[in-house]
């Protein structure tokens, strides 16, 4: 069932569900994208302050990314997004961590100049398996209305 902008409330938290992170992933995402050492050399990755390999940000990204794509996004009226005001990596990921996405509704507000789109400000974390978290994103997306779906 799609979701419109009529169905997102105030205070909503969607649960996204579980990505499993690996270090070949970890590995293979910095090498293409981020390959600082602490991203794609467990060797050198054991020195201060990681002391240990660890996943890129934009890698957490890309994981959130899709578990929204998949708990939500790709079943709504999504008409892309304006931008983020906020994004903080709060804690290392890690090979072997599990990590959860959600996403809370903090505004949900009807376009005047568009009626037939609305704009949700959002908060989307991601959590790991100790329940710490690792990815916090405030922004907002568009999307439309149930009277441009019919129209």
């Amino acid at each position: 069932m799609t979701k419109y902008f009529e169905d997102f409330a105030v205070g909503e938290v969607i649960e996204l569900g579980s990505v499993a992170v690996t270090e070949e992933a970890i590995i293979d995402f910095a090498r293409q994208f981020d390959p600082q050492p602490f991203h794609v050399d467990p060797e050198a990755a054991m020195e201060p302050p990681f002391k240990g390999l660890i996943a890129s940000g934009w890698h957490t990204c890309a994981l959130y990314m899709r578990l929204m794509c998949d708990g939500m996004l790709n079943d709504s009226s999504s008409q892309g997004a304006s931008g983020m005001e906020e994004l903080r990596w709060l804690n290392p990921v890690r090979p072997g961590d599990t990590l959860t996405g959600s996403y809370t509704v903090l505004e949900a507000n009807r376009s005047s100049t568009k009626p037939h789109r609305g704009t949700v400000t959002f908060r989307s974390e991601m959590l790991n398996q100790d329940d710490e978290v690792v990815l916090r994103m405030s922004g907002r997306g568009q999307y439309g209305t149930r009277d441009a779906a019919k129209a």
